[in-house]
This record gives structure tokens, sequence and C-alpha cells, in this order.
């Protein structure tokens, strides 16, 4: 057999076997997308690439950064994807737009829709769409529309779409996805809110987007017109940076300090069981408090700290009143963990005992339920029209409303599906 064969043989089966690991823990659930995910070779989209790394299960590859290192471009990782077409339930003979051009996704999307559909993939980068259409054509997808542009404005040529994929991090929902997706007609994002992205599959009721299903995960932010950039709080001489994601807190000078000071450290009576992920706490508490951060540590400049933050801090914060409190797990024997809330500055006590009551809430009504419903509607939607809901994100063209489940209402599992918000 030659290098070649061989190495296509090993592709093969380590193509099989993240298949076969992805049908197991539930992610692949139909059989289209399990065929699909069986036949493109993905490595062909990755050139270069040790394919134990191509076909990792949950570890994406990066093919383009900026000269700081961030990354601008990458190919999301076989977990990633196999869920988002799940989530997108996507039918043969669909016209189907994909935002963000890996090729990857796209040769999949084109496996599912099949000769009598459609599948046009749009990027705002020559590089990266470049890369994609030569990956196609080599790969036999030379079918596949590539088009190079700004995705906040869709595609309008070739809309409508029966689903549109974006495979990109999205801080807001540009009119264009809306208005160029058909009644009924399936938006799947990565949806940064408070900070935080999930993954959540929407259905367009006239002019509403209604959530069905959400789940955590990471991909790389959206450029040109849709990019959105945080604002960034350093504190400790840089030790850990505070990021606000919906803008600046009232007044950050009030926070320069705030680290210094011994923290005050309340039980919140809640714990998390080893391997137990958190997601739906952290939306929860950026859901019910205002404030809510994320939390960036720098491991070598906090050791050096005069008062380095706890090594178990989770990466959130909550700021209030020139005060800032975060969560911190203490391993219990056995190895499962206590929720302990620290808190810092001159209302330390009072806002300790807000976020672990907060804690407590998450524990007793949504620990191990399916998150937040999340409906979309227009920027000009006022007040009064607003559905009911827990709390209202405001965006450039969009309002988001979250709403909780009641605790009765609660599914079991980590971030799955959920039933529609009630029109």
């Amino acid at each position: 057999m030659t290098d070649a064969g061989a190495t296509d043989e090993q592709a093969a089966r380590l193509r099989n076997k993240v298949v076969d690991d992805l049908v197991a823990d539930g992610t692949i659930a139909s059989p289209a997308v399990e065929a699909a995910m069986r036949r493109v070779p993905r490595e062909l989209f990755a050139p270069g690439a040790e394919l134990s790394a191509v076909y990792h299960p949950w570890n994406g590859l990066v093919t383009k950064r900026d000269v700081g290192g961030r990354s601008l471009s990458s190919l999301s990782a076989p977990q990633a994807q196999a869920h988002m077409l799940e989530q997108a339930r996507i039918e043969p003979g669909m016209n189907v737009l994909e935002v963000g051009s890996g090729g990857m996704n796209a040769a999949y999307l084109a496996e599912l829709v099949g000769p009598s559909g459609r599948v046009v993939t749009v990027d705002i980068d020559e590089f990266v769409t470049g890369r994609a259409a030569r990956f196609l054509a080599q790969a036999g997808y030379p079918d596949v529309h590539v088009v190079l542009a700004d995705a906040e404005a869709g595609v309008a040529e070739f809309a409508p779409f029966d689903r549109v994929l974006v495979t990109v991090g999205a801080w807001d929902i540009p009119p264009a996805w809306r208005d160029q997706l058909v009644e009924g007609g399936r938006l799947v994002v990565p949806l940064q809110v408070m900070g935080l992205m999930r993954t959540v599959a929407f259905e367009k009721a006239s002019d509403l987007l209604v959530s069905d299903s959400a789940k955590q995960f990471g991909f790389v932010p959206m450029q040109g017109a849709g990019a959105h950039h945080s604002f960034e709080l350093p504190l400790a001489g840089g030790a850990v940076t505070l990021i606000f994601d919906e803008g600046a807190p009232a007044d950050p000078a009030a926070l320069a300090c705030v680290l210094d000071s011994e923290p005050l450290v309340v039980d919140s009576g809640a714990g998390l069981r080893m391997g137990e992920p958190w997601a739906t706490m952290q939306m929860w508490l950026a859901t019910a408090l205002p404030g809510f951060c994320r939390l960036s540590v720098d491991g070598e400049r906090n050791e050096a700290a005069t008062r380095p933050l706890p090594s178990r801090a989770i990466g959130f914060a909550v700021v209030q009143a020139g005060s800032a409190a975060y969560v911190v797990t203490r391993r219990l024997d056995g190895g499962d963990f206590t929720l302990d809330v620290y808190a810092h500055g001159p209302n330390a006590a009072g806002l300790a005992v807000t976020v672990a009551e907060q804690v407590r809430i998450w524990d007793r009504d949504h620990r191990g339920g399916p998150g937040p419903r999340y409906l979309v509607v227009s920027a000009a939607t006022p007040d009064a029209e607003l559905p009911a809901g827990d709390r209202v994100i405001d965006k450039i063209h969009s309002r988001i409303v979250l709403s909780w489940p009641r605790p009765a209402d609660s599914l079991t599992g980590q971030d799955t599906a959920h039933q529609p918000l009630p029109l």
C-alpha cells in the first residue's frame, strides 16, 4: 500500500471513530447527519494538520490568526458541527445559507440538501473564501456557492433561505438573517449574551425568532459590521481583567483597587458534583444580577500579585457599587465541590449575600434544567409589546428576551432542548 493509501485508510478509520463516538454520546441523532459526517473527508479542509488533531471530537483547528495571535478563522470541532447540524433539521432540497466559510461545514450541508438543494456560504475574508472554494472543489462539492461579502447583510441574491447557519460568534442578530429566512425557517447561531456564548436554534414566527434549543460552545467572533468589542478593565496590575460585554460599568475608576482588600467569603450552601457542568448557573447569574461580567486571570501575574485570586475562581464576576464578587469552587472530601462567594470592596458583605442567594436559587430551581428560552424581536419593539420574560438584553438590531422555566416545568439535562416560548 502506498503512503497516500495508508493515510487515506487512517483518515477513514479516524473519521468513522469520531462519528461512532458522537452517535454514542447522543450528539448525532439522525441518520442523515451521521451519513454526511462519515462521507465528507475532513482532512481535505485542513491540509498539513495531523490527522489526530483533525479528527479530535471536541477540539477545533485554527486556520488564520491576526498579528496578535487571536483566532480569526477556524475549523470547528466535529462535536460542535454535528450539534448545529442536528439543531438545523436540514432536509433534501432546501436552500441553506452558511455564515462563515471554512468549507468543511458547507460540504456537510451539501450532503444534507442533496442535488436538488442549494448551499450558499458567505465570508468577509478573501483568504477564507479562497480556501473554502478550493477545498470544496477538491472534495467534490463544486456546486456550493462561495460568496465574498459582509455577512451582516446576508446574501439577498439567493434568498429566501430555508435555513441559516452561523458558524461565527454573533453579538447581535442583524435584520437580514431574519428577513431572508422563510416563515417557519430555522436560524442556528452562536449568540453571545452577557459575554456567554450559546449555540441557539431559532424558528421564525412572523417577525419573531423563538428558540427551541441551546448549548454552550465557543466560536471565533464576527468580523465586519457585526463585530463587537467588549470593555476590558484590568485590575491588580493586569493579573485580573473584568470583561463587560454589554457596556462599561458606571464608574470604572471606583474598581481600580477593589481586589486589594481582603475578601469576605460566604458559603452559598450549593455545590457541584465532580464533572458537572455549570453553564446554566453562569447564565442564571447573568440574567438575575446587574453588573455581570467575565473574569479572566493571568496565571503568572496572579501568582506574583500581593493578593492573588484563588485558583478555582470560576470565570465570571458581579460588579455593583464599587464592589466585586465571584464564585470559587472548594473541593470537599470525596471529590465534589462547594460554591463559595468571594467579595471585595465597600459593599462586600451585601454583594456576597446577594450572589450567594442567586446561586441557591439556581441550585433549587434550575440545576439540571434546560436553561432559558430566547425570543428575539426588533430593536424598535417598545417595552409594552415585549413578551413576558425574566430579562431583556438590548442589542443594536434586536431585543432578546430571556425567560427561565418555572421549577415545575424544568426538564432533565444541561442546555438541552426546550419548549418554545408561548407567543
